[in-house]
């Protein structure tokens, strides 16, 4: 829910609505927390600044902050940035909006998340990252409702491993005993920038499942709704102007492809990066990416 508070909404944070069978929590007793953790820097090296680049008077983090606040599946949504100086303006914008936010290490993502699970009481946690901008609260619902309801044999729920879901619409859901394992002993920089990768590239360790789009349709390589580059951003502006309305903030990812496909030059603005993602430069250190078939490209995503 939102509550007017000078140039922003204010985001009011609501609970999971007819949640199923909540997941067991640590001694204590209690319903299970799980937490939307919303990744965000200004230091982008591609496109700096991008989270708080203005669409039609706000910034992109806060329209991002008004969709992941729809998901009905998330107990919280908490707002992860650095610890640095430049990151300021992230912490006073969710401060505005009345979403927590906690500042950590500036590369090391595993060891930022692990942190706000630990500061949240949190006994899962979901991934987002906040260059998703376009990012449906329902793709969010249909992967954490799919992890609560397998939640006593999964350590793991996405649905970017293999990736079928337009681009930009990342979620990953952990058990915070998997993060806190991936924290002891993941060793190598993109495992730790990246904060997944040592857990969902080791399906013969860790009981993962993945969530395709319910469409039946393959839409990762072919529909970009992710923040990266100023072709990007142009896409992104273009499809909030069209389709955002104040009596429906949360349009559906089915809306944008709809509105993608009938306007080609809107949809080919950001063509070019069509499949651009960190996977790239790792594929030979990543065992289930090597072994996979070459066309189909993984969009999981740091910042």
């Amino acid at each position: 829910m939102i509550r007017t508070n000078g140039a922003h909404p204010r985001f009011e944070q609501r609970a999971a609505a007819e949640a199923p069978e909540p997941l067991p929590r640590r001694p204590g007793g209690g319903r299970s927390k799980i937490v939307g953790i919303v990744q965000a820097r200004t230091g982008s090296t591609r496109l700096p600044g991008k989270v708080l680049l203005p669409i039609a008077g706000r910034p992109v983090l806060s329209w991002m902050l008004e969709r992941v606040a729809a998901a009905r599946e998330l107990d919280e949504v908490v707002v992860a940035t650095t610890s640095l100086a430049e990151d300021e303006p992230i912490r006073a914008l969710a401060a505005d909006l009345g979403v927590p936010c906690l500042s950590g290490h500036p590369t090391d993502l595993l060891d930022r998340h692990l942190k706000v699970a630990r500061a949240r009481s949190a006994d899962a946690v979901v991934k987002i990252p906040s260059d998703c901008p376009l990012i449906d609260p329902r793709a969010i619902d249909f992967v954490v409702g799919h992890f609560r309801r397998n939640h006593q044999h999964l350590a793991f729920v996405s649905n970017l491993h293999p990736p079928t879901w337009p681009d930009g619409n990342d979620v990953e859901v952990l058990q915070v005993d998997v993060l806190e394992d991936a924290w002891c002993l993941a060793t190598r920089t993109f495992q730790r920038e990246h904060t997944t990768p040592f857990i969902w590239d080791q399906p013969e360790r860790f009981a993962l499942d993945n969530v395709a789009w319910p469409a039946g349709r393959d839409l990762s390589a072919t529909h970009r709704l992710t923040l990266d580059y100023q072709e990007d951003f142009q896409l992104i502006a273009e499809v909030f102007t069209a389709l955002y309305q104040p009596t429906k903030p949360a349009f559906s990812v089915e809306e944008i492809v709809a509105y993608l496909d009938a306007h080609p030059e809107v949809r080919a603005l950001n063509a070019r990066h069509l499949g651009s993602s960190w996977i790239s430069a790792h594929t030979a250190e990543l065992n289930t990416i090597r072994h996979r078939d070459p066309t189909s490209t993984s969009h999981a995503r740091s910042r």
